[in-house]
């Protein structure tokens, strides 16, 4: 595990960019913290950082529950689901076995769905702008070159 800590929403999303050179090109990504820890934020430089959008673009998908930013990324929030049924309606096994990155926002919601093989990222409040983000790659899972 590895463990950053970010002053501002402009150095979360920096360290997400840097964090996405790091994403296997088939990833599932857990972002897991409480409500206002910087989630979204750290996603939106994920996804910049793999080329699918500009920061401006990214948002929570709270409501749309998946954004597909490219064929190769996808953002999924499952915060206001909660029964597994809701979430095996959505058909994400069929994403998670794309050739693509799959940031999950309250993933850990349902961890029984989630792929075994994951990454997982905490986030929170460290007083502030201030954030702890905290990384964790399974066991054999090696970062992209």
């Amino acid at each position: 595990m590895r463990t950053f800590r970010t002053g501002s929403e402009e150095e979360t999303i920096a360290l997400g960019r840097e964090l996405a050179r790091e994403l296997p090109p088939c990833a599932v990504v857990l972002l897991i913290g409480n409500l206002g820890a910087g989630k979204t934020t750290l996603a939106k430089g994920i996804v910049q950082g793999l080329g699918a959008a500009p920061p401006e673009e990214v948002s929570s998908p709270t409501f749309t529950l998946i954004h597909e930013y490219s064929p190769r990324v996808y953002h999924i929030d499952l915060y206001r689901l909660e029964e597994a049924r809701e979430v095996l309606s959505l058909g994400l096994d069929e994403i998670f076995d794309r050739d693509a990155v799959v940031l999950v926002e309250w993933g850990e919601k349902f961890p029984g769905l989630m792929p075994a093989e994951r990454i997982e990222i905490r986030l929170r409040h460290a007083g502030d702008d201030a954030r702890e983000i905290s990384v964790t790659f399974p066991a054999g899972c090696s970062a992209a070159p």
